[in-house]
């Protein structure tokens, strides 16, 4: 299976659902099941391999204990920070 090249705004939502879970003290397993998905979609998800739907991201907000605006701020932040770097190059 070829690995396909991750696009930075999956990668950020990956890394914002895995720091908020391990900061839960939650595996994989417990917030695949919280959320009611299967838990290989939840480390592609982490991984940035997944575009995830909105239904999957109320989920996952859920299951983590957070809004949607606290599970997307670090997403935000990322692409604030890509912003200011395509303005200085």
């Amino acid at each position: 299976m070829v690995d396909r090249p991750r696009d930075p705004l999956l990668s950020a939502f990956g890394g914002a659902v895995r720091s908020l879970r391990l900061a839960r003290g939650l595996s994989q397993e417990s917030l695949a099941e919280a959320a009611r998905l299967h838990v290989t979609y939840i480390s592609s998800l982490e991984r940035g391999r997944r575009n995830v739907s909105l239904v999957n991201i109320d989920r996952l907000a859920r299951a983590l204990g957070v809004d949607l605006p606290g599970l997307m701020a670090p997403v935000e932040a990322h692409r604030q920070g890509e912003a200011s770097e395509s303005r200085q190059t």
